[in-house]
């Protein structure tokens, strides 16, 4: 008996470590899946549901990626909008309002979705806890901010034979957000003036 005690209590720091041991290696698999998508094209739907289900809003566009912190998000009409970042700011141009508001590019990873597809993975497990589950070819993350200030609770990225199939953002009240990604295509040319925004002659600009 005394012997059995004795195993059980040396093996206990080896039981401890392995739930730090599994999330290493969800940070490693996430990180891996990031990096080897250099830029990144294709379309989107994205739906947004309050806390008890009911449609807020649904849009769709086309988006295109490449890092570190490069973007620009197009969503289609009736609700058109662009989003352009050059790495250091952000342009977010409404065109049925006529106005563009310029500021600073935020860094974190946890302040814009976009930028957690193209910005600085290595930033990944100081801003997030995170764990995975596998089924077939899928693979999917849940994020988890270890900031307060951040635009969502939770986030799950969802990836289909080593591209981002979906993800979905669920903020402090329930709401949700679902993005899915169709036409998905990884590391290929993009023209360099896709991450330039001109502001339009007569528009309204707000500096932030």
């Amino acid at each position: 008996m005394r012997l059995i005690r004795m195993l059980l209590v040396s093996a206990l720091p080896l039981f401890a470590t392995l739930p730090a041991l599994a999330a290493d290696t969800d940070v490693t698999r996430l990180t891996q899946l990031l990096e080897k998508s250099q830029t990144l094209t294709g379309r989107f739907s994205q739906l947004t549901l309050d806390g008890g289900g009911t449609q807020l809003q649904e849009t769709s566009g086309e988006m295109t990626l490449q890092r570190p912190g490069l973007f620009n998000w197009h969503t289609d009409a009736p609700q058109e909008q662009l989003m352009v970042s050059d790495g250091k700011k952000v342009s977010l141009w409404d065109p049925d309002l006529e106005q563009v508001t310029i500021k600073t590019l935020d860094q974190r990873l946890t302040q814009t979705p976009a930028l957690l597809l193209s910005g600085d993975v290595s930033k990944i497990s100081q801003s997030f806890d995170i764990t995975s589950k596998e089924q077939g070819d899928i693979i999917d993350f849940i994020l988890k901010p270890k900031a307060k200030d951040t635009l969502f609770d939770s986030l799950r990225l969802s990836f289909r034979g080593g591209l981002i199939n979906d993800m979905q953002l669920i903020d402090s009240v329930g709401q949700r957000t679902n993005i899915l990604f169709t036409g998905v295509k990884a590391n290929q040319p993009v023209e360099p003036g896709k991450f330039k925004f001109d502001v339009p002659k007569g528009a309204d600009v707000i500096q932030e």
